[in-house]
């Protein structure tokens, strides 16, 4: 027995080498089984889907794959794979990012937060209103992870004040050293205070009354810890929320953008524009049902949970709002480069909103049509935080012998870009549209909507439903990138075979793909929270399937309603209807190419 554990324990160790190796195998049979090159081109996928969702290997190194199989395989020229690594929504992402970096490199999120902080109440169902609404603005233009990893160390100094000390499970601690993604090593370093092997920095008692019994005090530390739980998961739930705002706010967004661009060139409904003026209410509807729910769930809209007497509860409120202040006046006042920031920043998010609004004209119709996209403002502001000054310019300089002879420091350096930016997201979608391509260049689109054919029947209503349910699930297990990299091509093809609007099925299938509120492995933000150790995998559940029932009613609702009116969704296109032509004029010369 013993021998045998330890072979077990062995091949555990090499357990992703043994993926890597047997995957090519397992999913051989599939190219002697289907088309030819449909099926060559299937065999990369369900590959690439494997190793992302096993993360066999590193997810930007199988992003990279297209570039080697496709070519090597008969599927598509490496003239045609390597250019879509870098088309213009790769680099409206990457303006997006590292206006992102500028931000979080002069602080500006973190004087955003503490003040939304002081503004809301801190009645703790207010304070998790005000931690969900600052992390969802935030998570708009920052990147998730780093919007969570800077709200969780608010979160913490601001329980203390309430409570005094931090509630730990050990459990979960002992739980985290199975987790790869969870490790202290692989979180940002905003978290690098909030783990500790030291349990001294975790006191297990909680601040209670002296005068309470012991069943009351027992009853106050349980209602003290469920309300902990709740300002810790509604952080990357906020996070999750938001990211789906605005176009630039999470990958699968863009890549929805992209995949358009393949199928459907003709199509222009899909800008910053209009996708703000969809899913931003979407996400404000979530974010307050979400808060109504976490509040309810764990206390913080229950009166009963918060026993204290009138005046310890005043002055658990005065220590907090000292603490946020505290943290506030640290900042000093505004700096020139913050301010400088803030309003490239405004700049930035007005001139995408004003690029091509639909309902008016918007300022890119004085130049030559399609000529100017939201990639070219971001990138105009890019180059403007890489020479724009940090300080405050002054003609004295010029007078002064005594001066500084340096240059003065740009908002933005070049070397923190290329160290900080998340390279390996930017690859992942560029693999996510390399895809797309292949499939639209070996026809496995056509196959595979041929399959779909029982499925059209159905009600275009009740194929939101499920295709929202499907897509909910299989994102709790794998990336939300992989995932709709997988599906849209899937969800396209459905649509054009029930004749209804793309759109209608491609926008809610795109945003559910960001609700994975169930598990901790399910997106890095989840990770970010679990990894506190003070939260359990059931108490993720237990608040994670409502949130994904709500967020699918939410986009079912909205598809419905504005969503009508903002994509035109109750006509067929004429984008559509071109390109189900094509693909049928390229079916039928196929056929007679076989005969």
């Amino acid at each position: 027995m013993d021998k045998i554990a330890v072979v077990a324990k062995k091949v555990w160790c090499l357990r992703k080498s043994i993926v890597v190796c047997l995957g090519p195998l397992v999913f051989s049979p599939i190219l002697f089984t289907t088309p030819p090159k449909e099926g060559r081109c299937l065999y990369v996928i369900l590959l690439m889907a494997t190793y992302w969702c096993t993360e066999a290997l590193p997810i930007a190194v199988t992003s990279l794959l297209p570039i080697s199989l496709f070519p090597l395989l008969g599927i598509l020229p490496s003239s045609k794979v390597c250019p879509q690594y870098f088309l213009d929504t790769n680099a409206l992402f990457l303006s997006g990012l590292i206006m992102a970096l500028a931000i979080e490199e002069w602080n500006l999120h973190r004087r955003i937060a503490l003040a939304v902080l002081l503004f809301v109440g801190l009645s703790p169902s207010m304070l998790i209103l005000g931690m969900m609404m600052t992390t969802c603005f935030l998570s708009m233009w920052l990147s998730n992870t780093a919007t969570t990893a800077m709200m969780m160390p608010i979160a913490n100094a601001v329980l203390q004040s309430l409570f005094g000390s931090t509630p730990r499970s050990d459990t979960i601690k002992d739980g985290l050293d199975t987790k790869d993604n969870t490790s202290k090593e692989s979180l940002p370093n905003e978290m690098s205070c909030f783990i500790s092997d030291d349990s001294s920095s975790h006191p297990q008692k909680l601040e209670t009354d002296a005068n309470f019994t012991t069943a009351q005090q027992r009853k106050e530390k349980e209602s003290q810890k469920r309300l902990w739980k709740g300002f810790l998961v509604c952080i990357p739930y906020a996070a999750s929320i938001g990211g789906t705002a605005t176009l630039t706010g999470t990958a699968p967004n863009l890549l929805l953008l992209g995949q358009l661009k393949t199928y459907f060139p003709g199509c222009n409904m899909v800008n910053f524009a209009s996708w703000f003026m969809f899913c931003c209410p979407v996400a404000i509807l979530f974010l307050f049902a979400g808060w109504l729910w976490i509040a309810f769930l764990y206390g913080g809209l229950n009166p009963r949970s918060w026993t204290r007497k009138k005046a310890d509860n005043t002055e658990s409120q005065a220590r907090v709002r000292a603490r946020i202040k505290n943290d506030y006046e640290k900042l000093g006042p505004l700096t020139f480069a913050e301010c400088a920031v803030l309003v490239f920043f405004a700049f930035f998010v007005a001139l995408l909103l004003t690029r091509d609004p639909k309902f008016i004209p918007g300022w890119a119709s004085i130049f030559p049509k399609g000529y100017v996209s939201d990639a070219v403002t971001g990138m105009t502001f890019v180059l403007a935080l890489c020479f724009f000054p940090s300080q405050k310019p002054s003609l004295k300089w010029w007078f002064d012998p005594k001066a500084s002879g340096k240059m003065n420091p740009p908002l933005l350096n070049w070397k923190k870009v290329q160290k900080e930016l998340p390279w390996n997201v930017v690859l992942l979608l560029g693999g996510g549209f390399a895809i797309a391509k292949g499939c639209e260049a070996s026809g496995l689109s056509i196959w595979i909507g041929n399959q779909l054919q029982p499925m059209v029947t159905i009600k275009p209503t009740t194929a939101i439903i499920l295709i929202c349910l499907l897509i909910s699930c299989f994102t709790e297990f794998a990336s939300n990138t992989a995932t709709i990299v997988i599906m849209l091509p899937i969800v396209a093809e459905l649509a054009l075979h029930m004749r209804v609007n793309p759109l209608y099925l491609m926008v809610p299938a795109t945003v559910v793909g960001s609700y994975a509120f169930m598990l901790p492995i399910s997106t890095p933000p989840n990770s970010i929270a679990f990894a506190t150790g003070n939260l359990k995998v059931i108490d993720m559940v237990k608040s994670g399937i409502i949130m994904n029932l709500l967020g699918i009613f939410l986009l079912l609702l909205a598809i419905n309603t504005w969503g009508l009116y903002v994509f035109e969704l109750s006509t067929y296109p004429d984008w559509a209807r071109i390109h189900a032509q094509d693909v049928q004029n390229g079916t039928m010369i196929s056929l007679n190419g076989t005969i």
